[in-house]
């Protein structure tokens, strides 16, 4: 049964940090009963939802006594000082353990690092409330492990929010936290976010800085989700702040990217691909992202239907993957195995023997994908495509039975393989009221853009006024 209606943008935990902030300034609120709330709400949807996997209430709350003090001293560290944020537990987090959703990594460990996007938040005065779940080290495109057990989506928690960030998902859209810090290596961001009717961003490759070096940084954009465009604007503001410990990020670009949305849409000239070329769609969610596509022309934008824009993908990520997963997991033996996923056993086991040859091969092949690409963003600023191709299925499944791991994601991992920046906005709700995402990929390194457009779209279809009702 799905669970929604409209709810009241004035529920404290479901304010943006926009609003948040606004306040603090004007001394019209504290941080204090801001992150109360944010964990009474945690509280509340734990036991439903199973988000997180990690709560620390007692430092959230001396954060937020301290960011207090800065905000009476009119002395904030930036444009989310105070606002109640969530880690998904890939990311390394000081006094906290990170198991990456497995029994395999022991919490026996000193945790005395923060990962450079962790550093940056808590640097800018962002109150850490905990840990969003994962699947076991973000393998799946569902959340569920061993170690967390089965996450379930807001709208209807017989459900599944997605993965791999689907922690993440489930709790921004019930306020559990305003801003979500998440990773994206094949539509993790995307897909829960298209799910859970949140926003969410994969920047560029290299734009937010990785520590530590992981088989995997080639693919892997960590990003905001956020139930609004301009928080996660602020978010990546802070987050694409320069880290010595990556030396392969992007040049430091100063950019205030929340600052800067307002664009004119008449200037544009978009493609809407409703397959891209080989994706099989529901018929629904083709119909719903169509008309979102529509809003970009009601805009004064120049829209045009491109039917093939690529080939199937899903061939070259597996390649890809094959090569990464047999060198990431090659030290693991059969006794962990014994605890671990068997669907994720299952790719490990399969990686082993990966041919070097086949692995640049596809290396090369990515190239080629990319310079198709660039020609492409030649004649259009914006790629539209549905963020994913079936609405969201049970919790107990991986996929469902008529899916193969990338036929439903498809339409996310190109700009992987790409790194270009790609989002996924709220565009509708299916009629079992269910959420649908639209795609918006921009060309490579133009994350302002993707915010722009994302912006402008929300401007004329305001998805923050329909909420769960766990959100109420």
């Amino acid at each position: 049964m799905s669970t929604n209606r409209n709810n009241s943008t004035t529920n404290l935990p479901m304010m943006s940090a926009r609003e948040l902030t606004d306040a603090y300034a004007g001394n019209q609120m504290s941080p204090v009963e801001v992150v109360q709330a944010a964990l009474g709400r945690i509280a509340r949807i734990q036991p439903v939802l199973n988000a997180f996997c990690w709560i620390d209430d007692e430092a959230a709350l001396e954060d937020a006594k301290a960011s207090e003090t800065r905000w009476k001293n009119g002395a904030p560290l930036g444009p989310i000082d105070g606002v109640p944020t969530t880690v998904k537990d890939l990311i390394l987090t000081r006094g906290w353990p990170t198991l990456r959703g497995s029994h395999t990594v022991s919490p026996n460990q000193p945790w005395d690092e923060d990962g450079p996007a962790v550093a940056r938040l808590r640097e800018s005065g962002a109150v850490l409330l905990g840990k969003t779940t994962t699947p076991e080290f973000a393998f799946k495109p569902v959340t569920s492990s061993p170690l967390t057990g089965i996450t379930r989506n807001p709208w209807d928690p017989e459900l599944t929010p997605g993965g791999s960030s689907g922690g993440a998902g489930a709790s921004v859209a019930v306020g559990a936290g305003t801003l979500a810090l998440a990773t994206d290596a094949g539509g993790s961001i995307r897909i829960p976010s298209s799910f859970c009717g949140v926003f969410g961003m994969k920047p560029s490759g290299g734009r937010v800085p990785m520590h530590p070096p992981t088989p995997l940084a080639s693919l892997v954009g960590f990003g905001p989700m956020t139930r609004t465009v301009d928080d996660a604007a602020r978010m990546l503001t802070i987050l694409a702040r320069p880290d010595p410990r990556d030396s392969a990020a992007l040049p430091f670009r100063d950019v205030n990217y929340h600052e800067k949305l307002d664009a004119d849409p008449t200037l544009w000239r978009i493609a809407y691909s409703p397959t891209l070329g080989f994706a099989r769609v529901d018929p629904e969610i083709a119909k719903i992202t169509a008309e979102a596509a529509q809003a970009f022309a009601e805009m004064g934008a120049q829209v045009e239907e491109v039917t093939h824009i690529m080939d199937d993908q899903a061939p070259l990520m597996t390649r890809l993957r094959k090569g990464f997963t047999a060198y990431a997991f090659r030290h693991l033996t059969d006794d962990k195995f014994a605890i671990m996923d068997p669907a994720v056993v299952e790719e490990i086991r399969q990686s082993r023997g990966a041919d070097l040859n086949m692995h640049f091969d596809a290396e090369l092949a990515r190239s080629d994908l990319l310079r198709q690409m660039i020609a492409f963003h030649a004649t259009y600023d914006f790629l539209l495509t549905p963020t994913l191709c079936i609405p969201p299925f049970s919790a107990n499944l991986d996929r469902p039975e008529s899916e193969t791991r990338y036929s439903w994601t498809g339409m996310c991992i190109p700009f992987n393989l790409t790194r270009q920046p790609a989002a996924s906005v709220p565009c509708g709700f299916t009629s079992a009221g269910l959420p649908v995402g639209l795609q918006i990929v921009g060309p490579p390194r133009a994350d302002l853009a993707v915010l722009q457009a994302a912006r402008a779209f929300e401007m004329v279809h305001p998805w923050k006024q329909r909420r769960p009702e766990l959100a109420v």
